[in-house]
């Protein structure tokens, strides 16, 4: 099977592709993320997104904060469940994060976060992992009922620069113990590949190695082969980039755009097959725009990408 699933449209066709039931499923209930940026330039998430969609909010170095709570209370004003970024490294100190929750409780109601290191060099301050932001037993003081972290399926160079997979494995032992402690749930939401086999191999060595912890495994929404490929470069993608660097060789297939119908039908039958994988949601990363995302949901997810102005 391949890899990647490339296609022009035909301008004749009008009848949609009926939809895989195995999709459907492994679908529902599915995340999806955005920036105050790329939020602005959605009229109303209701026309998109499912009832009750989680909305990442991504917290890039130099937004300020109050442009993120603001995504926030929009989102949340609009019904959709508020999960932003915690990022370790672009926060201060322990001061500065209680400061954020209640900011975002305050004019958004969250009650849950992503916490993760941050794609930053240079620490801004106190914080390096997002260890250390649990730690601070500051996400359970505020009630939060939900924590995701980070997962990867390809590993990290960041964290692991030899290639190995030592430091990220040693996190998640540490991580998993934690969910056993706190009072919110915990998942990992993961960085995104684009073959399925490593990425069943990966989540079955994790639940061998004691890691229970429910996955949300990122996939990259529909985009243009090129924007894929910035984006996976800049995300330390792993094996996966070599896959769409090979594409690129090719002219014609330089110009199709990606979508993600192959690795989502071969782990969605996968899940159909093993009802217990660890592999419980999809956390799309819209990188060829949230409404092509979106799109792309409810044309291949039948009741499971069914906008909720749409939903009866």
């Amino acid at each position: 099977m391949a890899l990647l699933n490339f296609k022009k449209r035909d301008a004749g066709a009008t009848a949609p592709a009926p939809v895989n039931p195995q999709v459907e499923a492994f679908l529902q209930g599915y995340s999806i993320e955005v920036m105050p940026r790329t939020a602005e330039k959605v009229e109303n998430f209701r026309d998109l997104l499912p009832e009750g969609t989680r909305v990442y909010i991504a917290h890039i170095e130099g937004t300020p904060i109050e442009d993120m709570v603001a995504t926030a209370k929009r989102l949340a004003d609009e019904g959709y469940p508020v999960m932003p970024h915690f990022p370790a490294r672009i926060i201060k100190d322990a001061a500065t994060l209680e400061n954020w929750i209640a900011m975002y409780q305050g004019e958004a109601g969250v009650d849950q976060g992503l916490i993760l290191a941050g794609g930053v060099e240079k620490p801004h301050g106190d914080f390096h992992a997002s260890t250390q932001l649990l730690e601070t037993g500051l996400f359970d003081k505020a009630g939060f009922k939900r924590l995701h972290v980070a997962g990867h399926p390809e590993g990290n160079k960041d964290i692991d620069p030899d290639g190995s997979r030592k430091n990220v494995d040693e996190a998640l032992q540490w991580k998993q113990k934690f969910s056993e402690t706190t009072d919110a749930e915990m998942a990992l939401a993961t960085q995104f590949a684009f073959d399925a086999k490593p990425i069943i191999a990966w989540a079955d060595a994790l639940r061998e190695a004691g890691i229970t912890m429910p996955i949300h495994i990122g996939i990259a929404g529909p985009a243009k082969l090129q924007t894929l490929i910035k984006f996976a470069i800049a995300c330390g993608v792993g094996p996966s980039l070599k896959v769409l660097q090979k594409r690129a060789m090719d002219v014609s297939k330089l110009l199709l755009p990606y979508e993600p119908t192959d690795v989502l039908h071969e782990l969605a039958a996968h899940k159909a097959a093993n009802p217990d994988f660890n592999i419980e949601k999809v956390h799309f990363f819209p990188l060829g725009g949230i409404k092509t995302n979106a799109n792309w949901a409810i044309e291949h997810g039948g009741a499971s990408g069914v906008p909720a102005n749409q939903q009866g």
